[in-house]
């Protein structure tokens, strides 16, 4: 969908008001009988769509921010724009406007948002997709609060957000982990950014026997894509690291997964396209900021010579490693990726991945796991951007006695503590390979949608590419 701002409302422009609690009907847009009816829906907190055979004209009762909870308000925005974005385009509608009557500019970015996620469509493989697509592609925003910057930032994240779901929707068929790596080196022109990519004799020389061992498994083989985005006024000295797993797809190896639970698993490197999307928008937006992204890559096969339950593998950083369970193989991958990251002296890192299944049965579809040893500060910025997005965050510990968890009396440290605490132990799997302020962020319950539920539809999400840019854009501006 094309966003662009707007000063001028015409006749015939098909128009969603987003009305503030002192609503009051303009009398040149509605009849009496039209604002009569307007007032009574809105007391009722309804939508209203009134049919003016030359447009539709929708008015959402937006309200006004919360101070104890703004993020509330917004996503009742969001809400409320997949909901019209699904009847505007059952009456075959090609554009609107959008005109803020509230006093918050970031209800309207908030209602454009919804609008245009509810309205993304992934249609390469249909053999007729022209049919299948959505008439709305054009809606205009009517806002002097929105600055140029906020609105050409906002844009930005829109498309990251599309990148991520994209690459997530993508099958093995098509997105090996050789091919992801290439997606991402086109995204290079468009966005500012430079990309670096690892090859199989590279990641060999550089002994990262996680990612190896992952492989091992394989007929294709494994990448490890650096992205850098350094503009000449960063304001971090020192980068934000971002690690995004890139498990292109997860049978669970040896460890077999069941039917069900592998319907999905290319959704496996949603964290890898998360990180890719927030790269592009910081890029694109030239912000002033030094970020770094780091993606391994594979798939995760029981076939070829597959690592088996009971192996020792090395990993970059020397750490020895028992795998009990080779579908606990995200976080192989990710240690040595958290490993390299040393070499950057980073500010920062980040990874988000999606990690286990115990994350979604904690929280279930409402709340993101994190967990790390940077300061509060930072984990308080995180949250308050997870709060704004719905991206919301839930901390949990990293208490020593988790590390006692995952002890191996044959190696270093094992890659499972067991049935209970399962995505704890694995961040303190992950904590191992760190000596930096570290936070892990766990996206298995939010990645992908089996079920078409809300703004968000069905399919890949690109969870983390707003709660990411939201986050480092305050980075920004300190």
């Amino acid at each position: 969908m094309k966003l662009t701002l707007v000063n001028t409302i015409k006749e015939k422009d098909n128009l969603i008001i987003l009305a503030g609690k002192k609503f009051i009907p303009d009398k040149i847009i509605f009849s009496k009988r039209e604002s009569d009816y307007i007032k009574e829906r809105i007391k009722k907190d309804d939508v209203v769509i009134i049919n003016q055979y030359k447009r539709y004209v929708y008015v959402v009762p937006a309200g006004e921010l919360k101070k104890e909870d703004p993020g509330a308000t917004l996503e009742k925005a969001r809400d409320a724009a997949g909901k019209i974005v699904g009847h505007a385009n059952k009456k075959a509608l090609k554009s609107v406007v959008i005109k803020n009557e509230t006093r918050e500019k970031d209800i309207t970015l908030a209602f454009a948002e919804g609008m245009v996620l509810s309205n993304y469509q992934f249609l390469k493989y249909f053999s007729k997709s022209e049919k299948k697509k959505n008439s709305l592609t054009e809606a205009g925003l009517l806002d002097k609060k929105i600055s140029k910057k906020d609105f050409e930032f906002f844009g930005n994240i829109m498309e990251g957000i599309a990148i991520a779901r994209d690459l997530t929707n993508e099958p093995l068929s098509y997105l090996t982990a050789q091919k992801l790596s290439q997606e991402i080196d086109k995204l290079a022109p468009r966005s500012g950014f430079s990309v670096e990519i690892f090859d199989h004799k590279k990641i060999e020389s550089l002994k990262m026997g996680g990612l190896l061992a992952i492989n091992r498994g394989s007929i294709d083989p494994p990448t490890f894509t650096t992205i850098e985005w350094k503009a000449k006024n960063a304001v971090n000295k020192n980068p934000v690291v971002l690690v995004g797993k890139g498990v292109v797809f997860d049978t669970g190896g040896l460890s077999l997964k069941p039917t069900d639970s592998m319907d999905y698993m290319k959704s496996d490197m949603a964290g890898a396209a998360a990180v890719t999307g927030t790269i592009f928008a910081l890029a694109r937006s030239k912000m002033p900021l030094w970020v770094v992204a780091l993606i391994p890559a594979t798939d995760n096969r029981p076939g070829e010579n597959a690592v088996v339950p009971g192996d020792v593998v090395t990993m970059h950083d020397g750490t020895t490693v028992e795998v009990l369970n080779t579908d606990a193989e995200g976080r192989m991958i990710l240690a040595d990726a958290l490993s390299y990251a040393k070499r950057f002296k980073p500010m920062l890192v980040i990874d988000i991945a999606t990690l286990t299944g115990s994350a979604n049965q904690a929280v279930g579809p409402h709340g993101i796991p994190f967990m790390g040893t940077a300061n509060k500060t930072i984990k308080e910025k995180l949250t308050v951007a997870g709060d704004l997005f719905r991206e919301r965050l839930i901390e949990f510990p990293l208490w020593n006695e988790y590390g006692e968890m995952i002890k191996s009396s044959i190696a270093d440290i094992k890659n499972t503590g067991g049935k209970t605490a399962g995505m704890i132990t694995a961040g303190k799997f992950l904590e191992h390979f760190t000596d930096y302020p570290w936070i892990h962020i766990d996206i298995a319950g939010q990645a992908f949608k089996k079920t078409n539920g809300s703004y968000l539809g069905k399919g890949a999400t690109g969870v983390g590419v707003r709660l990411l840019s939201g986050f480092l854009n305050k980075i920004s501006e300190k």
